[in-house]
């Protein structure tokens, strides 16, 4: 898994705040982010582009061990690769049992139209091919952040499922 990284986020006095540049979306608030992910690289990369960005990460590296910790975890965005070693990412969603609904992300290396139709039926809000940008993926989670704030937050994938 590769993501494409675009830009630093290097304050110009060289701290740790966030450059604001024109044109940017506001900053999303802080949010619970499960990531599904086998591929040890991938899974610590991402935990550590979410956790720059502001948001506690949870992560599991088998369907089994989301679908047994995803529940407790209560996330608000979940993120899971499709091609997992005991199942997909597909049937995770369908099977998984959150508290709230979850804003759901799915990634993969698959990205055919079959595939993205998949994933929506079973309620993934967006399909990301790998490599992802970064820059795609903030303005996701930001999405998914103003959704979750205004409450209206569905993982229906046009389907009225809850």
């Amino acid at each position: 898994m590769a993501f494409q990284v675009m830009a630093t986020r290097e304050s110009p006095s060289g701290g740790d705040e966030p450059q604001v540049r024109e044109g940017d979306p506001p900053a999303t608030r802080p949010l619970r982010v499960f990531v599904v992910e086998n591929h040890t690289d991938t899974r610590e990369f991402l935990t550590f582009l979410l956790e720059d960005l502001g948001h506690t990460v949870i992560v599991a590296d088998s369907m089994r061990k989301a679908l047994l910790e995803a529940p407790a975890a209560n996330p608000e965005v979940l993120i899971s690769d499709i091609g997992l070693p005991d199942g997909d990412g597909w049937e995770l969603l369908s099977k998984l049992a959150l508290p709230r609904p979850a804003y759901a992300i799915a990634m993969s290396g698959f990205g055919m139209l079959a595939d993205r139709v998949r994933s929506k039926a079973v309620g993934y809000r967006h399909h990301l091919v790998k490599p992802m940008g970064l820059e795609q993926l903030e303005g996701i989670l930001h999405e998914a952040g103003e959704e979750l704030r205004t409450g209206s937050c569905s993982n229906d994938g046009g389907q009225g499922r809850n």
